[in-house]
């Protein structure tokens, strides 16, 4: 009988992953015993995406606020420090703030609006418009921001960031000023001594300061990029990618995470003779409609993944050759001509007309965004996702 069905996704259940676990066995063992009770079969390019999470656990990837004070005042000394850019998240962001102001004497920080990078409102462009304000020309004291728009809680968590942050930060013992600007060059009328804290544009950001005159300019994977008095650390991160732990400590992203994806996918090749795909995912990169959040807070989707993996989709939109190229078909005829279309299509399909309206993202970004969509950030406890047919099309 043919197939009636394509990918099919499932969130697997693991234990709980301590330090020190042999995180590529314990995966290997919960998707070999999970295909035994459910009765799925392990096909060749299944694909298992295990969440960053149980890694740096088990990697121990930890730091905690005072190491995170230890590493800003070895860089920074007793300069007042610029923080520019953070995103709005308590989970993200707080426990990093408290590290940066445990470090600091005075902190000032630039905060971009209407919304940070991902996507985190403070104001609504409508409120903008209403005011007269333009935020890539209008820079803003913390008095004349709150003159024109007021106090405005997040639509989700109910937090003023604003006034959050700067208690955070004076909590710490640090004098605390807030400012906002979109644009970079702001925040060197305050001090020269910056910590550039967005994720996905700092590259950018870090330049144009250093062009314009900074004196000293860091950026958020610089700190803890090696181990600071027995901390964790990422060299390549530092702690773009950390989350609130406990109400001292962040956990990292995992470190050295290519020998662990491809150590698992050499234990599946060995139990199941089948060549499996295998990927560490952290957040999905899709934006929410209602909130209009960026899901991405991690540097990158994927810090690891297996060979298999590069690369983008090369498919055809199957609409596309019903409504146009076999417009005068229909049934059986029409199914076994798009089937061998299909079959005869190009490796590299880039400007094809037929493949208009497909994703041209990268299959680790797709990937990682379903898995992370499956297994969710809360306590389903599925930390580990098992997808089939992924690789499949129309023909299977």
């Amino acid at each position: 009988m043919e197939r009636t069905v394509g990918t099919i996704t499932r969130g697997l259940r693991c234990p709980i992953i301590k330090a020190g676990d042999n995180i590529e066995q314990i995966v290997v063992d919960s998707v070999l015993n999970s295909a035994q009770a459910e009765g799925f079969t392990i096909g060749e390019r299944d694909i298992v995406a295990i969440t960053e999470s149980i890694v740096a656990r088990a990697q121990n990837n930890y730091a905690t606020i005072d190491q995170i004070g230890q590493d800003i005042k070895q860089k920074f000394g007793d300069e007042t420090i610029g923080v520019l850019f953070p995103i709005l998240s308590r989970n993200r962001f707080s426990n990093c703030l408290r590290g940066i102001a445990r470090g600091a004497k005075k902190i000032v920080i630039m905060l971009s609006y209407p919304s940070d990078e991902v996507g985190n409102h403070l104001v609504s462009l409508d409120l903008l418009d209403e005011k007269g304000v333009n935020p890539w020309t209008d820079e803003l004291t913390e008095k004349e921001f709150r003159e024109l728009f007021g106090y405005n809680k997040h639509t989700f968590t109910g937090v003023d960031y604003i006034e959050y942050y700067k208690e955070l930060v004076e909590a710490e013992g640090a004098e605390c000023e807030v400012i906002f600007s979109q644009k970079p060059k702001t925040i060197l009328k305050y001090t020269n001594h910056i910590l550039t804290c967005d994720i996905h544009t700092r590259y950018r950001t870090k330049r144009i300061l250093e062009q314009n005159g900074a004196k000293k300019v860091y950026t958020l994977d610089d700190i803890l990029s090696e181990s600071i008095d027995g901390s964790g650390y990422n060299e390549q991160y530092g702690l773009l990618g950390s989350n609130k732990s406990t109400e001292d400590a962040v956990k990292l992203f995992p470190r050295e995470c290519q020998p662990v994806v491809d150590k698992i996918q050499d234990l599946m090749k060995e139990a199941t003779g089948q060549t499996i795909e295998v990927m560490i995912y952290g957040d999905g990169a899709f934006k929410d409609p209602v909130g209009e959040i960026w899901e991405l807070a991690d540097p990158v989707v994927s810090p690891a993944y297996t060979a298999g993996l590069d690369g983008t989709p090369n498919e055809v939109k199957l609409k596309y050759l019903a409504d146009n190229n076999f417009s005068e078909l229909s049934g059986e005829t029409l199914e076994a001509a798009i089937k061998q279309h299909i079959n005869e299509k190009d490796d590299d399909l880039v400007g094809a007309m037929e493949a208009q309206g497909t994703t041209p993202r990268r299959l680790t970004d797709l990937i990682g965004s379903l898995a992370d969509l499956t297994s969710g950030s809360g306590d389903k406890g599925t930390p580990i996702v098992f997808i089939q047919g992924y690789f499949d099309n129309f023909t299977k």
